[in-house]
C-alpha cells in the first residue's frame, strides 16, 4: 500500500475495516493468495521462531524468571468475558479516539521494542513504514537499531512518540528529548520498570545480551552528547568485565566495527565501537531515579509525558501529583519481575485512582482485537501492541508488520460491532463480566 509523501492520518479510512479485511482475505483465497503472516497468534509466533536465530527469538519471546508474569498477563484477560448486546444498529462503527488533542483513527499504538535488527535487517525502519501505511502511531524505542531521525524520515507527518530510558547522564536525557522534539515526536514515554535488567533466563542460558554486540544502541551512537562522553575518562560506575580473547570475541569486535556509524577500518583502529558499548552499559539506566527527578524532565519539554510501567494505584496518583500527562499500565510484557501482577488485573484500580484526570494507556499481553476491547472496557484510552508486530517483522518484514496491524484493526472493529457497540466512547465495564 503506497502512502503519499505528505500523508497524515485520516480517520474515515478505517470505517468498517473488519468486513473489508475479511473480504480481501477470502476473495484473495479464490486465486490462491494468503497473507504474508498467519492470522492466529500462536501460528504467527511459531512462524517467527522458524526464521529467527535462537538468540533473537529468546530475546523477544522470553520473560523474567519462570515467566509466570507472562502467563499471568494472559490469565488476566481470560478472567473477563464480553457480554454481547443484540439488535443495535452497528452497520457503521467508529474506532477513532482522541488523545492529547489529536484524533487517531484507531485505539492502537505500537509499543517500543528494542533491538529490532534481531528480527529483521530493516528493523525500526520497516515498522515506521508499516505504521505510516496503517495509520497507527509508533513509539520509537530508546534501544532502537536505527536513529529516531531516520525513522521519522520514513513516517512523513504520521504520529510518533519517543520512549525514554532515563540515563545516568542527565545531559544525555536532555539531548534525547530535544532530538525527539526535533524529530516530530508528540509525546515522551518514560519507561520506569527497567532501571535494572530483569533476570531473563532464556537470554542467560544462551549467555547472550545484544547490547554487548553493539545492537540496539543506535539512539546513543547517533547522539552528540553520548559521543562526547566517549572522550571522557571511564569512571568506576561503568561495567567492564574481563573477557577471554578467542575467535568468538574477535568476531564480535569485527561485528562492532561493521555496525558502528564510522568507517569500518577507522572503527577497527580507534576502539570507539567497544568504548561505546562499555559506555552504554555503564549509563543506560539509573536505578536511583525517584519521583522528585521527574521535574527535571517536565522543565525540559513541552511535550506530554507518560509514565510506563505503572501497576499500583498509589503510583498512578503520584503521577498526577507530579504533573505527568498520562500513564501506561504495563509490566513490560512480563520481562522484568517474575511473579508480578497481570497488567490487566492492575488496570481497573489504576483507572479508578486516576479518575479521568489523565489518560491511561495499556500494554502487556495484548494478542487480539478482543483483548483490546477488554482493556478499553476496563478504562484504557488506547492499547499498545508489542510482540505480535515483532513476530510479523521477523516473518515478512514491513509487509508482515502491516498485516499484523491491519488484522488487529479488523478484529477489533468486528468484535466491537458484534458486541453491540458503535464507537469506543460507548464501551465501558458494563460490556464485561468477570468469570468466577
Amino acid at each position: 500500500m503506497k502512502v503519499p509523501e505528505n500523508a497524515d492520518f485520516q480517520t474515515n479510512s478505517q470505517a468498517n475495516v473488519g468486513r473489508k479485511r475479511q473480504s480481501e482475505i477470502y476473495v484473495g483465497g479464490l486465486s490462491g493468495q494468503t497473507l504474508s503472516v498467519p492470522v492466529d497468534f500462536c501460528a504467527l509466533e511459531a512462524r517467527a521462531k522458524e526464521v529467527m536465530s535462537p538468540e533473537a527469538f529468546a530475546y523477544v519471546a522470553g520473560g523474567a524468571g519462570m515467566e509466570t508474569t507472562m502467563r499471568e498477563n494472559r490469565r488476566a484477560f481470560d478472567k473477563w468475558r464480553i457480554v454481547p448486546r443484540m439488535l443495535r444498529d452497528v452497520s457503521e462503527r467508529d474506532t477513532s479516539i482522541e488523545l492529547f488533542g489529536k484524533k487517531l483513527p484507531t485505539p492502537f499504538l505500537t509499543a517500543p521494542v528494542g533491538v529490532l535488527e534481531m528480527a529483521h535487517d530493516d528493523a525500526d525502519l520497516a515498522v515506521a513504514r508499516a505504521c505510516r501505511a496503517e495509520e497507527i502511531p509508533m513509539i520509537f524505542s530508546n534501544q532502537a537499531s536505527h536513529s529516531m531521525e531516520d525513522c521519522a524520515a520514513e513516517m512523513g507527518r504520521a504520529e510518533r512518540w519517543f520512549q525514554l530510558y532515563w540515563s545516568a547522564s542527565n545531559d544525555l536525557v536532555e539531548s534525547l528529548v530535544a532530538r525527539a522534539e526535533n524529530a516530530g515526536c508528540s509525546a515522551i514515554v518514560v519507561t520506569l520498570d527497567t532501571t535494572l535488567l530483569g533476570w531473563r533466563t532464556r537470554d542467560l542460558d544462551l549467555a547472550y545480551l545484544p547490547f554487548l554486540r553493539g545492537k540496539g544502541i543506535a539512539q546513543y551512537t547517533s547522539d552528540p552528547v553520548f559521543r562526547a562522553l566517549l572522550k571522557q575518562k571511564s569512571n568506576d560506575q561503568e561495567i567492564a568485565p574481563e573477557r577471554t580473547i578467542n575467535l568468538n570475541t574477535i568476531r564480535v569486535l569485527l561485528e562492532l566495527a561493521e555496525r558502528y556509524p564510522d568507517k569500518f577500518l577507522k572503527n577497527l583502529t580507534s576502539g570507539e565501537p567497544l568504548a561505546a558499548v562499555r559506555k552504554f552499559i555503564g549509563i543506560y539506566s539509573r536505578p536511583s531515579l525517584t519521583w522528585d527527578d521527574l521535574s527535571f524532565l517536565r522543565e525540559r519539554t513541552h511535550l506530554p509525558i507518560l509514565l510506563k510501567g505503572i501497576l499500583h494505584p498509589d503510583d498512578a496518583r503520584l503521577a498526577v501529583d507530579k504533573g505527568m500527562d498520562g500513564i501506561v499500565v504495563s509490566n513490560h510484557g512480563g520481562r522484568q519481575v517474575d511473579g508480578a501482577i497481570g497488567a490487566l488485573d492492575a488496570l481497573p484500580e489504576v483507572v479508578d485512582a486516576i479518575a479521568n484526570q489523565i489518560p491511561v494507556l495499556f500494554d502487556s499481553g495484548v494478542r487480539t482485537g478482543a483483548d483490546a476491547f477488554k482493556a478499553l472496557a476496563l478504562g484504557a484510552r488506547a492499547v499498545c501492541i508489542g510482540r505480535p508486530y515483532v513476530y510479523g517483522l521477523a516473518a515478512a518484514g514491513q509487509q508482515g508488520v502491516q498485516d499484523v496491524l491491519h488484522n488487529f484493526k479488523a478484529d477489533f472493529d468486528l468484535t466491537m460491532g458484534l458486541a453491540g457497540y458503535r464507537s469506543i466512547a460507548e464501551i465501558d465495564r458494563v460490556a464485561l463480566r468477570k468469570s468466577t
